[in-house]
């Protein structure tokens, strides 16, 4: 799985690339994380790749020459096709469904903008996925870069110690719902004790203590994720 990192300050990865499982599956080299700096493709001396908006208003745009060069040139590395992920505040919301499918891919370019973001002709011309991570705005991509290669690389098969946790994990393939609660030592701690299906040793049982905690749990913080088969049919429902 190669990613190709398109940021204005690439300096930011670099503690983020070191530390925990990323770093593990770079040095096994189950992952590719390269960092390329904008302003590289400048034609500008100074390497200027901002602009005043045309018809005015606050802040720099991101100039479409160096970013179209940029991404021709990168697609150009690879012989698998890439994709492009724009991250943006207007973007599709990032969920899980579409982190699966990005791990089907094994090349990925993301661009991080900056200021008021990108001349809309890098979209034009591109045709990037815009991907937002929420629906609040950054000073920058950066940080959603790092969220869609966090939840990417847990799918790229020998990054995570158990696989089955990418199954079960909350909106998961195997869990569209929240994961119930989880515990461990010790068994008591100021008065709360761990439940005691846990300690039973009956796998079955706690399978199904976990399911219906998962459930209650979705229905108090997130009941938008239960679709209407799954939810209980009553005999006096009205048809």
């Amino acid at each position: 799985m190669r990613f190709d990192v398109v940021t204005l300050f690439p300096e930011i990865f670099s503690g983020y690339l070191g530390q925990g499982l990323l770093k593990k599956a770079i040095d096994r080299s189950l992952i590719n994380v390269q960092l390329h700096d904008l302003r590289d493709w400048s034609t500008d001396k100074h390497q200027k790749v901002d602009d005043r908006p045309f018809g005015g208003g606050p802040g720099m745009i991101l100039q479409v020459q160096p970013v179209v060069d940029c991404v021709e040139h990168l697609q150009g590395l690879v012989a698998t096709p890439a994709q492009v992920i724009l991250l943006t505040p207007q973007g599709k919301p990032l969920d899980q469904p579409m982190v699966e499918l990005f791990s089907e891919q094994s090349h990925q370019i993301l661009l991080c903008g900056r200021y008021e973001g990108f001349d809309h002709r890098v979209i034009d011309l591109i045709d990037p996925l815009e991907v937002s991570i929420g629906d609040y705005v950054l000073n920058g991509g950066e940080v959603a870069a790092m969220a869609v290669i966090d939840s990417v690389i847990r799918l790229v098969p020998g990054v995570l110690g158990d696989e089955q946790s990418a199954v079960d994990d909350s909106f998961s393939s195997g869990n569209r719902m929240l994961e119930g609660p989880q515990y461990t030592r010790p068994r008591q701690y100021r008065g709360h004790d761990v439940p005691e299906v846990l300690l039973s040793g009956d796998h079955k049982a706690i399978a199904q203590w976990r399911k219906e905690q998962g459930e209650q749990r979705t229905r108090q913080q997130r009941a938008d994720l239960i679709q209407p088969e799954r939810l209980p049919h009553h005999d006096n429902d009205n048809p």
